[in-house]
């Protein structure tokens, strides 16, 4: 930073990041750079950098905060929340300005929010998904463990999916999503304790797509039989079969909602405790002493 005398202000040795990730060395020219919001996101995904979702998320989002995004630089489908250990990961910029990672969606998080931004964001949002994450699915998405990374550190986070393949109407999902994030700004929501969201919204025009509505999530069918063939060197080749239909999408559901025509909305939580079972599993392990003692 230069100063009236045309002195630079700043010592060489402090270095800050701005919003676009540019390097800077003043404190001040900074705060200036990332502050041109109110409020700063982070974008990630599992479709890859490239894929339609992330890019018109980012354009609606773009709008209201300062974004950055940090996404794969492949198609990271179903890693739900893996990270990368034993190989090194690398970050790079696309010609349009995102960065992505030859990694996980969770390692994409787990590395900006770790040191790659500089500053700490107000929300973390994971999408869009170019398909449902309802039920079973938020067990194995890497949307929502992309969104989930952002939430074990701290930060309200949001996995957003299209309910439908393809990307249809996916400027709509954009902006109601924006609008939804407004609201909460707004109600001063961003700034509670983190929370963890996971969205659907139906493939429809914006008009069409009715109020968000908060369910819990239904069940899937197991999924559907493994799907064999066989390489022009004869070895027999697996691939994982389709996600089962629907088993309990009755109402209250996220499944029943979006059949509506709702922006469906599901608190998450990282606890797996089966709470409801913990006397029976001391009664249970209580009599396995007793048994092993006589």
């Amino acid at each position: 930073m230069v100063g009236t005398a045309g002195l630079d202000l700043c010592p060489p040795s402090d270095q800050y990041f701005d919003g676009l990730g540019r390097r800077c060395k003043c404190p001040a020219l900074y705060n200036q750079r990332i502050q041109g919001h109110d409020m700063k996101i982070l974008i990630s995904n599992d479709d890859g950098f490239r894929a339609e979702g992330i890019v018109a998320l980012y354009e609606a989002l773009k709008t209201i905060a300062d974004v950055e995004v940090v996404a794969p630089e492949h198609n990271n489908s179903a890693k739900s929340n893996a990270l990368t250990l034993h190989t090194p990961l690398y970050v790079n910029r696309a010609d349009n300005g995102f960065r992505y990672v030859n990694g996980t969606p969770a390692d994409c998080v787990h590395i900006a929010l770790t040191g790659l931004l500089g500053y700490r964001p107000d929300l973390v949002v994971s999408g869009i998904n170019n398909g449902a994450n309802m039920g079973d699915d938020t067990l194995y998405s890497g949307t929502v463990g992309a969104a989930m990374e952002g939430y074990l550190f701290g930060i309200p986070a949001i996995a957003v999916s299209q309910i439908d393949k393809g990307w249809a109407h996916v400027d709509a999902a954009a902006q109601k999503l924006k609008q939804l994030i407004v609201q909460m700004q707004a109600g001063d929501l961003l700034h509670a304790q983190p929370w963890l969201l996971n969205v659907n919204i139906p493939n429809l025009p914006l008009s069409q797509i009715r109020a968000p509505k908060l369910c819990r999530l239904g069940r899937r069918h197991a999924a559907e039989p493994v799907i064999t063939q066989v390489d022009p060197r004869g070895q027999t080749m697996y691939w994982i079969g389709n996600a089962g239909p629907a088993m309990d999408d009755s109402e209250g559901t996220d499944f029943h909602a979006v059949k509506q025509g709702h922006m469906v909305v599901t608190p998450l939580k990282v606890d797996l405790t089966e709470h409801q079972s913990l006397d029976r599993w001391a009664q249970a392990f209580d009599r396995l002493h007793v048994a092993e003692s006589a």
